[in-house]
């Protein structure tokens, strides 16, 4: 490249790539402010976790960044102080991630933290040995080097003379035949390089055959340029092996006379696709490295000099490397979340209450009706029936008047025309909606309950049991209520603070809480009204919210950390006190995660209130439990996500889970889709059976005497498909074409030929009848002129006209 222009080219051996590749942009690397031009070493250099660069502050600064966006797809840019003068060079050492080497005109060198006194005096250069630990050398217009970092010492104090401009290399071999490379890409961009660096293979992102990225240092950014060959699965022989992470010997060694190679990445038990997966680890440290050994690799290709291509592995043999590579891999990771259309949209919603407490979820729908608050006086609920969409009349609308504010409100499970509604008066009111829907306004509830001495949190209904709800309050107490009755049946303390969320466990014999003071507790209601366990939770203060996962195996809460990041915890529901088994860490926003789990795929769904982005994951009972998805987003921030039966979803279209989406104006249906490719089978491996949980297997009065209930299953599955398991298998078969068919570009003389090529071709040949031969009563006037109308086009003349 030329730091002055603007163009890099790229030269690869003629055998490795199919002598193309494909070059994409990816997202740049912004608050960068590129070094001085008249440094004489590298501008910017990579190890497989961080980036370093020189820029154009005082006092010898050096910017690091990391090699990979974190999980908000944005990059940190942070500068360190490592001389008193303009740095001239920088390295990292090929063992160890963290540790750079930078050499300044101030006449030293710094690794780390420690500062190395040599006596070079102006520019110089440094460079770690490729196989030797802590091998360091450094090399000015006055000689060259070489240093034990360990030890702060060099090992030769002779100074060689060498010229006053130079490069300083280890040597691993030398190409004699120049004629082997060839020029197969060339990457322009709009901005002026001032420095280029490689990314170590070991970071690569081999899944979508990423054969090189590049760092371009420019004025103001970092911009990485990921060359990618066309290929649709993982090819081995795009990936001979890479030279591992292990130093063949000490920098002791290395002086005595010992000359060794590092091992190749095979031997060394680390493979480009093997160390992917370890590099993935550090990215997310919720996945765990593959217990299987990275895929082998043939001896031929080690050396990386094949003459030929090595034979492509087959479809599956391709995900079973991808896999290895990887780790487990989600079948959901793909999952696709589309508003459906404006047809069964509810829209010219107005005065919706926008400032509902933290602990509600904002609104509340189950498969006929959706209840939306009103930022009217006197806690107003409007009610809307989802078969009824289309456009609201501007006028008022029959509402349920609960004269207080709504602090939350949830439907019955069991009842699609009971909604329990707790207001800041500490009474929660059961209403009652008429078939069909509101049609004049509510303002005599069925029943109040009355007990709570504060406003009230939170209510949630008990799985299985019919008319029994739970409630939490700022008295710090969790009350158990059977409406059948409207009495107080149960009273759970415990708390030191406010309580942010409460969840039934999936058999409903337990419940959960999560606490502003720390905790996470779990409680038996029928034998105990303290809690049976506790153990510590999120350290945010801001918010949080609870649900059970994976059969009541887990708990998983969604919280702040201390520095007020949102965070999700997973808990073993046996071991509160051992604290959480995994976390992942989500973004900076101040409204708290509002999951939903869908029990069947164990697919968690999370979006908080003002937000646009919808994440999804895949919880698993052992490591690395969290398996992240693709997240949706849409175009404006909503209100929240509600989520219906399992009845609602469309499985012939692979819906998994249907949810209503409440915007400023709208009320949406969205639907969460696997892609897959055989639609006409129905997939049973993502629609196993489902509990039907909108029926009670029994009355409150039942569970509070020990009963215990479990909802029956029903398959999802219509009568007039056949399961995806038992279709008649199929031979894959799969067509590569060369990417020189996609890729090769064609001089401006071929293409004249062909268009004209083409032109003739169309007109047909001289010889050929002319189509009135075939007719009668043509005037032979018509045939002369229609002969020479047509033959008058020549080829000649057409070749001149272009």
């Amino acid at each position: 490249f030329n730091r002055t222009k603007s163009q890099i080219c790229l030269y690869f051996k003629m055998p490795v790539l199919e002598q193309y590749c494909c070059v994409s942009v990816q997202g740049w690397i912004a608050s960068v402010r590129g070094g001085s031009f008249s440094s004489q070493g590298k501008h910017i250099t990579s190890s497989c976790s961080l980036v370093a660069f020189n820029t154009d502050q005082a006092g010898g600064m050096v910017g690091l960044t990391s090699v990979n966006p974190a999980s908000d797809g944005k990059w940190t840019v942070t500068q360190i102080s490592c001389h008193a003068d303009l740095v001239t060079d920088l390295d990292f050492s090929p063992f160890d991630d963290y540790l750079l080497a930078t050499c300044s005109a101030d006449e030293t060198v710094s690794h780390d933290k420690p500062v190395i006194v040599c006596v070079c005096v102006w520019s110089p250069l440094v460079l770690f040995h490729p196989a030797a630990s802590e091998l360091l050398a450094v090399a000015s217009v006055r000689g060259l080097q070489v240093w034990d970092v360990t030890r702060d010492t060099a090992l030769t104090g002779k100074h060689t003379p060498v010229c006053a401009r130079f490069s300083l290399v280890f040597s691993y071999f030398t190409l004699t035949d120049l004629s082997l490379l060839l020029s197969v890409s060339h990457c322009l961009t709009d901005l002026s390089t001032r420095g280029t660096a490689l990314v170590p293979k070991l970071a690569l992102d081999v899944s979508c055959c990423e054969v090189l990225r590049l760092l371009q240092l420019t004025d103001n950014f970092i911009v990485p340029i990921s060359y990618q060959v066309p290929r649709k699965d993982f090819h081995a022989d795009l990936y001979p092996d890479t030279v591992g992470h292990t130093p063949a010997m000490t920098a002791e060694d290395w002086w005595k006379g010992e000359n060794k190679q590092v091992l190749s990445s095979q031997r060394a038990r680390r493979s480009v696709g093997g160390t992917r997966g370890e590099q993935f680890t550090l990215q997310n440290p919720l996945s765990t490295p593959s217990s299987s050994a990275a895929p082998s690799r043939s001896p031929s290709s080690t050396s990386g000099l094949s003459s030929g291509f090595l034979p492509s592995p087959s479809p599956s043999q391709s995900s079973r490397a991808i896999q290895n590579m990887l780790g487990p891999s989600s079948k959901f990771r793909h999952i696709q979340g589309a508003v459906l259309h404006r047809d069964t949209h509810i829209t010219n919603l107005r005065g919706l209450h926008l400032t509902t407490p933290g602990e509600c979820d904002g609104f509340c729908a189950n498969g006929q009706r959706v209840a939306v608050p009103l930022a009217i006086a006197g806690g107003q609920i409007a009610v809307f029936e989802l078969s009824q969409p289309g456009k609201l009349p501007d006028t008022a609308l029959p509402t349920i008047q609960n004269s207080v504010n709504v602090a939350d409100f949830c439907w019955d499970p069991f009842d699609t025309h009971k909604l329990v509604v707790a207001g800041d008066d500490a009474k929660i009111r059961v209403w009652q909606i008429p078939k069909g829907g509101l049609t004049e306004t509510l303002t005599e509830p069925e029943c109040v309950l009355r007990g709570h001495t504060e406003k009230i949190y939170s209510i949630k209904f008990q799985p299985h049991a019919s008319g029994l709800l739970a409630s939490s309050s700022y008295d710090l107490t969790v009350r158990l209520w059977n409406l059948g009755t409207g009495e107080e049946v149960k009273r759970l303390s415990g708390h030191q603070d406010q309580i942010f969320g409460i969840a039934w466990s999936p058999d409903g014999k337990l419940l959960a809480t999560v606490c502003k003071d720390g905790k996470v507790r779990l409680y038996d209601p029928r034998k105990s009204t303290l809690p049976i366990q506790e153990g510590p939770g999120p350290e945010g203060h801001r918010g949080a919210r609870v649900v059970w996962v994976c059969d009541g195996k887990y708990l998983l809460v969604s919280g702040f950390d201390s520095r007020s990041e949102r965070q999700l915890y997973l808990f073993s529901a046996e071991s509160l006190a051992s604290g959480s088994v995994a976390s992942v860490p989500a973004d900076v926003s101040p409204s708290t995660l509002i999951p939903f789990y869908d029990p069947d795929t164990s697919v968690l769904i999370l979006t908080g209130k003002g937000d646009t982005r919808v994440y999804t994951y895949e919880i698993l009972p052992e490591a690395p439990y969290f398996m992240e998805c693709s997240s949706f987003h849409s175009s404006e921030p909503h209100k929240g996500l509600c989520f219906l039966p399992k009845t609602e979803c469309d499985v012939r279209d692979v819906e998994v889970a249907r949810a209503i989406r409440l915007g400023k104006s709208t009320i949406e249906p969205v639907a969460f889709r696997v892609p897959r490719v055989k639609k006409e089978f129905f997939q049973d491996d993502v629609f196993p059976e489902t509990a039907v949980w909108w029926e009670a297997s029994l009355t409150a009065a039942a569970w509070l005497s020990g009963s215990n209930g479990q909802h029956r299953k029903i398959s999802l599955q219509p009568k007039d498909m056949m399961p995806v398991s038992e279709a008649p298998k199929e031979v894959p078969v799969r067509k590569y074409l060369p990417s020189s068919v996609y890729l090769e570009e064609k001089t401006d003389e071929q293409k004249k030929e062909e268009l004209l090529s083409a032109m003739v071709a169309k007109l047909g040949n001289r010889e050929d009848p002319l189509p009135q031969a075939s007719c009668e009563g043509v005037d032979e006037d018509e045939w002369v002129s229609e002969e020479l109308t047509t033959h008058t086009h020549t080829p000649q003349m057409i070749h001149d006209t272009l």
